[in-house]
């Protein structure tokens, strides 16, 4: 029996993040797998020093628009498969979604939709939202264990986010939104985090315009879940807050196996 590291991070663009310490960060970090959010790189800019780290297996899914959205896995432990995508034509053109099936379990790397730009795009991300839905409930229907990871662009409780009040119809705080995650919850999925830290002011993204970090005016946005039969395999779930190069920082999730 031994435990597994994952951390998941929105890096806000892996080129640029790059030429912030991200590789000697990851190097110093040892994640057994990380799953990465907004990588904003599509196939052919993908060079070597990206795609080959010693040790791990990477794994990238590109929007159909460049430099847009984008997920990316780095592996130690060589997965049985790994699928872009839920099937969706409509959701997988932009990229926001790698599945890697590691046998013991199957992690969902998500990039959510950001649905602050118009009510179009807010319709957009709550049917992405119910069409994954679907598709964890039917990966846990099969027997499988399921842990996702990402950025869900939303703060699901009022101790999520600092400013609950003033956010209440802003996108990422949205009765409407919240209301998903309550039900993507009582349906079987654990907030990792919250088993093991019940405190407020944990986020692990900032309005980087704001100095909002150096404030700590934050959401807590990224999140990894645990399907109901996974749950007794985590050890500890985290967030390393301390961690810079994006507006976001990292989530950990340690499981045994």
């Amino acid at each position: 029996m031994s435990n597994l590291k994952l951390v998941s991070w929105n890096i806000n663009g892996i080129r640029a993040v790059a030429k912030k310490g991200f590789y000697d960060w990851m190097d110093t970090e040892q994640p057994d797998i990380l799953g990465l959010q907004e990588t904003k790189i599509s196939a052919d800019q993908l060079t070597p020093d990206i795609l080959e780290r010693k040790g791990y297996k990477s794994f990238f899914s590109h929007a159909e628009k460049r430099g847009y959205s984008g997920v990316g896995i780095y592996t130690r432990i060589e997965p049985i498969s790994v699928k872009e995508g839920f099937g969706v034509p409509r959701f997988d053109c932009e990229g926001r979604t790698l599945v890697a099936d590691f046998g013991d379990f199957v992690m969902a790397n998500i990039y959510f939709p950001n649905g602050a730009q118009n009510p179009e795009r807010l319709q957009y991300k709550l049917d992405f939202y119910e069409a994954f839905h679907k598709w964890a409930n039917k990966i846990v229907k099969e027997g499988k264990k399921l842990t996702v990871c990402g950025d869900f662009n939303t703060a699901h409780n009022a101790i999520d986010l600092a400013r609950p009040k003033e956010n209440e119809k802003i996108s990422g705080f949205l009765p409407v939104e919240r209301a998903w995650m309550d039900k993507f919850v009582k349906s079987g999925y654990s907030d990792t985090f919250r088993m093991y830290n019940k405190d407020p002011h944990n986020y692990s993204w900032w309005h980087m315009r704001t100095a909002a970090r150096e404030r700590n005016v934050g959401w807590r946005i990224d999140y990894f879940f645990t399907s109901k039969n996974l749950t007794d395999n985590v050890v500890n779930a985290g967030i390393l807050n301390d961690v810079h190069g994006s507006d976001h920082c990292p989530v950990t999730l340690e499981l045994k196996t």
